[in-house]
């Protein structure tokens, strides 16, 4: 069976899906409009679906998972983001936040729905559903280590609002802090236990198929380093009873690590993490 008109109607679906997300969650936000209330949550785990489905039908059609150029990752990056938030929306039932998350999901995606382009001359080991995972696992933990940090910096705003006396848009809106401080932890804990099942798929995994593999590549160490990082803050907050400001803080600062890795490592220092 051909997919590939299946991927092309996908293509330029998931994008529509996501900017009509962003816009009832835009109206719910800025506005009242509490009729479309119903429908937040239910089109949200479509368009998640579908999108899943997507990368799903993609990687059938083509013979390797979308990972082999940026705009391939850019699909998989707004995923990441969309069940990233999905997730956090479920568990705490709060959706104030989504505006913000989703356009995120909505600008990546666009931007890979236009310039994407399909690759079949590609090396062998691209082709690996397994290199599929391990990538998807990162950049899921990535994006919900990401997330965790756009939640802390919205609880240092309302923060910064409250105590300043300054009861805005901000103070009307987002939830209050100790939902944010919980938004922030949930989606910690998931970019935790993402980067985990990352860094075992790669240990195992990736000896097997690189040659030159290193446990010292860059790229393994940082994350690694990541992770040990995020274990010690959540094994702070359980055990010491560490929260509020003083975590949000925290939680900043350890994304200042992910950056590092995200950028300088990932552009300038790894040797087989570069596909390209």
């Amino acid at each position: 069976m051909n997919m590939q008109p299946v991927v092309l109607f996908l293509l330029i679906l998931i994008p529509l899906l996501y900017a009509g997300l962003t816009t009832v969650y835009g109206l719910q936000f800025f506005g009242d409009f509490p009729g479309l209330t119903r429908f937040r949550t239910p089109a949200l785990l479509i368009t998640v679906a579908l999108h899943i489905v997507y990368l799903v039908v993609r990687t059938i059609a083509f013979d390797h998972p979308p990972i082999t150029s940026v705009f391939e990752i850019m699909t998989v990056l707004a995923a990441s983001i969309a069940i990233g938030y999905t997730y956090i929306e479920v568990r705490t039932r709060a959706s104030a936040t989504g505006f913000f998350i989703l356009f995120l999901a909505f600008a990546f995606q666009t931007a890979s729905s236009v310039f994407i382009r399909d690759r079949f001359d590609i090396p062998g080991y691209l082709h690996s559903v397994v290199l599929g995972f391990h990538v998807s696992a990162a950049l899921l933990g990535y994006t919900a280590i990401s997330l965790s940090a756009a939640y802390g910096f919205l609880y240092l705003m309302l923060y910064h609002e409250i105590k300043s006396s300054r009861f805005g848009l901000i103070y009307n809106r987002l939830p209050n802090l100790e939902m944010l401080e919980t938004m922030s932890h949930r989606a910690e804990v998931f970019g935790f236990v993402s980067l985990g099942v990352a860094i075992v798929i790669g240990v195992i995994w990736l000896p097997r198929v690189f040659h030159n593999f290193s446990y010292w590549d860059p790229k393994l160490v940082g994350t690694l380093v990541i992770w040990c990082l995020y274990a010690v803050a959540l094994g702070a907050k359980r055990q010491l009873g560490w929260q509020g400001r003083k975590t949000m803080v925290i939680t900043l600062v350890a994304f200042g690590f992910v950056f590092l890795s995200m950028t300088v490592i990932n552009l300038y220092l790894s040797s087989f993490h570069s596909f390209h």
